[in-house]
Formats: C-alpha cells, structure tokens, sequence
C-alpha cells in the first residue's frame, strides 16, 4: 500500500504513507494544532501522537480541551508527579497513579506521611522534570521480564499487578530518569505541562482495602495554561465553602456518628423539613404524570436475589446475608427484583402498559469505608426508584417519554445544564445474549436522537443488566454531578418468565425500563447543599421566614404575626430573644434564612413589617398581607434565592 486513507471527524480525508503519526497528521492540519495535541484517536481507541498508523483509518488529534485530552494530560501528570517523589525520597515504593475526574492521584509506600514542607520539595522538582522537556517514551516487554525486572527493585506493587495481567507482553513508560508500568498512553513530552499544583495528601489502602497496608497518596491538578490553574484554585476556594458537610452541620441539617455507624445518615429536624419538601413534590410530579407508588419491603428471601443475578454479579455491594426461620434473607441493595414480583401478581394486557411504578425505597450498599464522604457516599439511602414495564413496540417512545420526565423533574430544583451519557455493555459482568445488549444500546441512542440531545459514549459504563442512559446535572460552579439514570434491560424480563398479552392473543416478553431522577435522596440533598451553598430557594428552606421583634414591647404583634405566617402554610419562626437587632438578624443570615420580617414599634403601630432578603439587606416596609403575599408567591413559584 503506497498510501492509506485517514478520514478526521468532521469527514474530510487526507492521503498519508503508512506508519504515519498522530504528530505528523496534526503539523498537516495546522501548527497550531501539532502545539496543543496531546493524544490521538485511531478508530475509537486513544494512543500516544507517536502511534504509528498502519492502514486506513478514522483519526482525532486530541487536545487538553478534550475529555480524553485531560485524561491523558493528567495521566502523564501523575508519572511526573511519581518521578519527583521518587527522586526526594530514595527507596519510595511507588503503588498506582490514575488520572481522575480533575487531576490525578499517585499512591506512595512510604515511611511518614507527607508534610507541607515535603510537598513544597516535590513540586520544586516537579518543576526541574517538566524544564527538561523529556519526552515519553513506550517500550513492549515480556510480562515475565517485567516481573524479573521489579522483583530485583523490590516494587512489591508492580510485582502484584504484573501476576494479575493475563498478557504475555506489557508497556512500560519512560520520561527523563524514571519508569513505570503503564498502559498509557501519554502526552509527547513533560514540558507540555505548565502549570500544576499539589492540592491534598490522604491516607489510603491499597487497593481500598482496609486489610492492606495504609499507603500515603498525594493529588494534584495541571493545565496548559497558568491561567486556566488560577480559575481551577478559585473554584476549589469556592466549592470549600460549599462543603455540604461543613454547611449541612451549621444549620443543623443531618448527623453520622460512630456509635450509629459510618454511612448511615440521621436528618436532623431543620433537614428534614427540606428532604419532606423534597420527597413530596416527587410524588406530587410522579402521580401528576402518570405514575403509581409502591412500597417494598428492606429485607427479602436470598433466593429472589439469586434469581435476579445480584448474588452473582452485585455481592460485594451486598450486606452479608441474615438466618430468619433456617433461610437466608439480604438487606435489598435494590428495588427492582420486588417490582418485578409486583408485576407477577396477575396477567397483564398490552392495554394495560406501560406500566410505572415509582417508589421512595431505602436500600443498604457496602461501601468501603475509606470512600464513605457525607451524603455523597453512604451505606444506606433512599432510591427515588422507578420501573417501567413496557410492551415492545413501545419502547423507544417511553423512553423519549422519559427523559423528558426527567429533564423536567431537575429543572424543577434549578438544575438546566447537563452532561448525557449512553453507557454500552461493560466488558466483565455482563448478563445476556450481545446481541440484545446491540439491539438495546441502538434503542436508547434512537432516543436520545429522538429528544434531540447531546451525549457521550461511555464504552463499558453500562449496568450488568443493561445499557443506560447517565445525566449528570452541572451545580452553580461547573462541576458535573451524577443523578439521574435510564436502565434499558431485557435480562430480568427474561429470568423472572414476565409476560404480557399482545394484540394478537399470544404472550409476549415485556421490555422493562429502570429509572433513577435524583439518584438517592441523601446524594441529591447534598449536591442541593453545595449547588446553592445552603441558601436554599424559598419553597425548600428549612424556615422560610424568621419573625425578628426589636424589643419585648412588639411580642405580642410578632406573635400574631407568626400565627398569620401558619395559617399561609409558611415556615415560620419567632426569634424572642432579649437581644440587639443587630444580632438577631446576624444569626438569621448565618442560617441563611431567605426572608426576616423586623418589627419595632412603627410596624406594630402600622400593623406592617420591614423586610429584608437574606444576602440582600432591607426591601421596605410592607403591609403583613402583602409581605406574607410576596412569601407565598415565591414558594409556589419555586423562586430561586437572591444573590
């Protein structure tokens, strides 16, 4: 072949000799692009620029701006990172070191923690790696020369991912002085990166078990741009603020303790007015829509999670299995298998689909405990669950249906920007014939196509039931969080022998839809806490409005008036405190209270209130009704908070 055929993702295509480089395509294209190139797609898979491209085939030069851009740019940080380390502290044992949503991490064998003044000296010599402008370079090796190579160093780490590889061969990484086992691929060379920052040290085991040796692992974030790390630390300034935990524990929203038990989440009175605000405008939006609520049990005979395949692909996930009556019975991790037996109740007509059974359901998960984080990661939470039961010429139509059930459902609590997901079959632990799981990615891209979105593909990301659709819904500071889910699966349908009566007479499979919106309630309540830094909109604040008298003398008009608040359905509280004005309102603000009603004794005189917003200050004088009016008005409307 005297040349091969390269076609670039907007179509065009370009004639190149064989063995031609993701490097030597971009300085075609532009030398701009061969400057900001740091990886390239050959036909769907990611390989470093100096790939050399054998045949014909379907190219993308990858750049920072990129997902798989940052993913491999961060990789490469991470090796830079380990090189450092290795270099101030002789004899490190290095562990791994993956890029992450943003950034890396890399975990160290090492004899003390880091302390700041380590940190300092790893990033100066971060700094003298990335000024060499050494380039990445991949070498093939025997698995069994690999495994030679570090037993003689003693990387005890390697050595152990090295017995788990089924490979005969493996690559290995080198830049400037250092080495590292790795699958790649990387960026051209270390002076692409310029800047970075070391952000946070933790403890972790290895391989997040807590029966292994403790390792110390350091994180760390880098660009291109020096400019683009200053927005990045700006941000991560911000999002401490928005800590749920810090906030959720200054007005008084929820607990953990140890006596109860990591994971598991107590609300406290304040937080759980706003998680029944939460919970009832879900029900109120899924009857309203065409949905019925069921109610399962906690716990369920073993036998039915065999059947349904959790035992055999979910039971790390699951709390080990309890003796009642010389039987095994779990704590459910999930809804669906009790649905399913709902459904089996009695026959069902295509006329009588789709079904949507939605359910509020509580469900235990094992998670380890050095990933439990607030309400984020937890042992047990509620599952705003639902599952649809759908004939089979219907599918596609209820799954557009359900998407913008969802949609509608997010933008209801100030969520309007996303990032779409169609998650495909994962490669292990996945039940079913392929040529189903074919057929069902096909539905949801179609329906996806169908409401017009935009969306990735995540290859692997799929349950192991089924493929599905991810929404993750982006908070006030860009960062992107997972909620909602649509689960395609023909799996269960089939182990549980479902079946509904067609138009012709004859029993046909159901299609069934599994369906998350918020996710869990805990998870969601947390993402609300730092998307609006605990100034909640009106309709969700624990207490809508605190009623603040200047002096004893207006007690009893700031009675009436809290009385009146009750009757308008408004939270109401009454701070009769023998304190200055000043303080009063001071504490209001900090429990971030939308609206105060102040009352001295023009107010009472004048049967009125002066008003203030929380973060905003004074708004006048108003008559009660008109202000407990402008109250009322923004809680039906679901209002977003002032600035």
């Amino acid at each position: 072949m005297s040349q091969m055929t390269i076609t670039l993702p907007d179509g065009a295509t370009r004639a190149f000799a064989p063995g031609s480089t993701g490097m030597q395509i971009a300085e075609s294209i532009s030398p701009r692009l061969a400057k900001d190139a740091v990886a390239v797609k050959v036909d769907g898979v990611v390989r470093d620029l100096s790939y050399p491209i054998p045949a014909d085939a379907t190219v993308a030069i990858l750049t920072f701006d990129q997902p798989e851009g940052k993913t491999v740019f961060w990789h490469s940080s991470s090796h830079i990172m380990a090189q450092a380390v290795q270099e101030v502290f002789p004899g490190v044992k290095l562990a791994i070191g993956p890029p992450i949503d943003e950034g890396w991490y890399y975990d160290f064998d090492v004899e003390k923690p880091f302390s700041p003044e380590d940190i300092k000296k790893i990033e100066d010599k971060m700094a003298e790696i990335v000024a060499e402008d050494a380039p990445f370079r991949c070498e093939v090796k025997k698995r069994s020369d690999a495994i030679a190579h570090y037993s003689g160093k003693n990387a005890i780490y390697k050595v152990e991912l090295l017995n788990e590889i089924p490979d005969d061969t493996v690559t290995m990484y080198y830049q400037s002085r250092f080495e590292d086992l790795c699958r790649g691929p990387h960026i051209p060379r270390t002076g692409i990166i310029k800047a970075f920052k070391l952000i946070a040290t933790s403890g972790s085991y290895w391989r997040g078990d807590e029966k292994n040796k403790m390792l110390q692992r350091i994180y760390g974030v880098s660009y291109p741009k020096k400019a683009q790390l200053d927005e990045y630390l700006t941000r991560i300034e911000e999002a401490k603020k928005r800590d749920h935990r810090l906030i959720g524990k200054q007005l008084e929203l929820f607990t953990i303790t140890e006596e109860v038990g990591a994971g598991l989440i107590m609300w406290l009175p304040r937080g759980a007015r706003i998680r029944n605000e939460v919970e009832n405008f879900w029900r109120e939006e899924h009857l309203k829509f065409g949905y019925d609520l069921v109610y399962s049990p906690h716990v369920a005979n073993r036998e039915l999670w065999n059947r349904s395949g959790h035992t055999d692909f979910y039971a790390e996930n699951m709390f080990g299995p309890m003796t009642v009556d010389e039987r095994l019975y779990q704590l459910k991790p999930m809804n669906c298998p009790f649905h399913i037996q709902m459904y089996k109740s009695r026959l069902w007509s295509y006329r009588d689909l789709p079904l949507r059974w939605a359910e509020l359901g509580t469900v235990y998960r094992y998670e380890r405990a050095g990933v439990l984080h607030g309400l984020m990661r937890v042992r047990g939470f509620t599952q705003d669950d639902a599952h649809h039961f759908v004939a089979q010429d219907s599918m596609e139509a209820e799954l557009v249906w359900t998407i913008d059930f969802c949609v509608h459902i997010l933008k209801s609590f100030g969520f309007t920007n996303y990032d779409i997901y169609l998650s495909t079959r994962p490669k292990e632990k996945a039940i079913g014939d392929p040529a189903d799981w074919v057929k069902a990615e096909a539905g949801l891209r179609a329906a996806l196509d169908r409401a017009r979105l935009t969306y990735q593909v995540d290859e692997g990301g799929g349950a192991f039931y089924g493929p599905k659709i991810d929404i993750k819904i982006k908070d006030a500071i860009g960062r992107s969080w997972q909620c909602s889910t649509i689960q395609f699966d023909f799996s269960l349908p089939e182990r549980f022998d479902l079946h509904y009566i067609d138009r012709d007479g004859l029993q046909k499979r159901p299609f069934m839809i599994h369906r998350a919106l918020l996710g869990s309630i805990e998870r969601f309540f947390g993402v609300l806490i730092e998307h609006y830094a605990g100034n909640f909109p009106t309709w969700l604040a624990p207490t809508q409005v605190k009623v603040l008298p200047i002096t004893d003398g207006q007690l009893e008009y700031a009675r009436a008036v809290v009385e009146q608040l009750k009757a308008a359905n408004v939270r109401v509280s009454l701070d009769d405190r023998s304190e200055k004005i000043g303080a009063k309102i001071r504490d209001a603000e900090l429990m971030k209270v939308p609206f105060m009603f102040v009352l001295g004794g023009r107010e009472a005189d004048q049967k009125a209130v002066s008003v203030r917003r929380h973060g905003t200050g004074d708004v006048g004088s108003k008559p009660v009704a008109e202000a407990i009016g402008l109250v009322t008005a923004e809680i039906q409307s679901k209002g977003m908070p002032q600035a």
